[in-house]
């Protein structure tokens, strides 16, 4: 167990494909997030550009997607409830239909304590190294990080879903 107060590092990925009233277009709604994010109660200390992505699933509006190093004392559990209540903020509805239309995603990617495991939360993501749209901004700031189950880095991740080679399990 972590001392208290110490400090945790999180890989965070953000998306967005939907208009909202007062925060504009999905990639004015990414920067908005990452201002919110950054000073509570966390910081940001380095941030992807936010790329534009396809659609998984029903939905049919393209994505804005960004990722971000999250530098926080809260433990994963804590850091789940703080980002659900963000995107709660902007305008997103708990339950519902997977892959619909969201204003905004935020997901933790991979965090510096390990694995986590709970009933509400698994570290690393159990589908970031299928998916291209976190794969690629997660590049930009975290490529050399490596998933502490698989021990892939996000580049070799990446270079692996961009080539279509299956990945290990």
């Amino acid at each position: 167990m972590d001392d208290p107060g110490s400090d945790h590092l999180y890989l965070l990925a953000l998306g967005s494909n939907m208009r909202h009233v007062q925060m504009g277009s999905p990639r004015q709604i990414i920067d908005t997030a990452y201002a919110r994010l950054d000073g509570a109660p966390g910081q940001v200390v380095a941030r992807s550009r936010t790329l534009r992505s396809a659609p998984i699933g029903p939905s049919l509006r393209q994505y804005a997607n960004g990722a971000c190093l999250y530098l926080t004392q809260l433990e994963p559990r804590a850091l789940l409830r703080e980002l659900k209540s963000i995107e709660s903020e902007f305008g997103r509805k708990s339950g519902g239909q997977r892959w619909r239309a969201r204003v905004l995603d935020l997901d933790i990617i991979l965090w510096s304590g390990g694995a986590y495991a709970d009933k509400a939360l698994l570290i690393p993501h159990p589908e970031y190294e299928t998916r291209d749209f976190v794969l690629r901004p997660a590049m930009q700031i975290a490529g050399d990080w490596r998933d502490p189950i698989g021990g892939l880095s996000i580049r070799q991740a990446h270079a692996r879903l961009t080539i279509r080679r299956p990945l290990p399990r």
